[in-house]
């Protein structure tokens, strides 16, 4: 009998082990992974004494294709298959909605937002999930600027850089990684729990839990304190917060099935309309990742 209750504990220990272990990317080339993403924002402030409702949602269809394995770094091929994005406003109504897949003619926004579409750009991580670098989005830039008709210098100067904001190499490698860098920087250190910190217009500081791990899945909480800081489009908006996220991630590669993240945070607001009035402002935010199997 105690013979038998080693043996069944060394196989729960190795099992639960080998489960910590696995706690980086594995990936092959060749492997494809398309991940649907949605992400909605409300955005709550008070001006004047009354209140300004803000929603604005994004969903998109990512595939990312493994190019290139070295031994400590992966490249991926990463292309949008499709982006939309609906901002309306409680004052204003509806601000933008556009889907790239459809063109509407004398829409100059539905033209830039098409040409984003299936143009690979190369991503660079590591096994923790650190973006090490972007590639392609100068090139990847330069076509959507065309796309919008835009012949004069100043006008096309001025659209660049507003897309360089949101889709340039730091932009989208901040970007990335609040979907991959979720991982122990130290990968021969077996562990339950660790963090990690990312930066960008959203900043995070974040303590990781790995809550089980089956044959298939990891199961991965996390809590952050987060920073929300923009400067751009005359705005300027400083918030603190909180974040919990919630992933299964595939044992064998490392990558992400689901994720829900989910975040509030507070702080004051201020734009070249308000002069030096600070607008209190609320950001509750709710995003997913899913794996699409095909």
């Amino acid at each position: 009998m105690f013979r038998s209750f080693y043996t069944l504990f060394f196989l729960l220990l190795s099992s639960h082990l080998w489960g910590q272990a696995s706690l980086h990317y594995s990936l092959n080339k060749g492997d494809k992974f398309v991940i649907q993403q949605i992400a909605e924002q409300f955005i709550t402030q008070e001006i004047n004494g009354e209140v300004h409702e803000m929603e604005n949602k994004i969903s998109g269809l990512m595939e990312f294709n493994v190019a290139k394995v070295e031994e400590e770094q992966f490249e991926l091929k990463m292309l949008f298959r499709n982006l939309s994005m609906q901002m309306t406003s409680s004052r204003q109504g509806e601000i933008m909605n556009v889907d790239a897949s459809k063109v509407v003619e004398g829409d100059v926004q539905s033209k830039i937002f098409n040409s984003l579409l299936n143009v690979p750009i190369s991503l660079i991580l590591n096994k923790s999930g650190n973006v090490l670098a972007v590639k392609g989005v100068d090139s990847l830039i330069i076509r959507m600027t065309d796309a919008s008709g835009l012949t004069d210098a100043d006008s096309r100067n001025m659209l660049a850089q507003s897309l360089q904001n949101e889709f340039g190499s730091e932009a989208l490698s901040n970007s990335f990684e609040q979907m991959t860098y979720f991982y122990p920087d130290q990968q021969d250190t077996i562990t339950e729990t660790w963090a990690n910190e990312y930066s960008g217009k959203l900043s995070a500081k974040n303590s990781w839990t790995l809550e089980k791990a089956t044959d298939s899945l990891n199961h991965i909480t996390g809590v952050a304190d987060i920073v929300l800081n923009i400067n751009e489009g005359g705005t300027n908006m400083l918030l603190n917060g909180s974040q919990h996220t919630i992933i299964k991630t595939d044992i064998s590669s490392g990558f992400l099935e689901d994720m829900s993240v989910e975040g509030i945070a507070e702080g004051i607001a201020m734009t070249q309309y308000s002069g030096d009035i600070e607008i209190p402002t609320t950001v509750k935010s709710h995003t997913t990742y899913k794996l699409i199997r095909e």
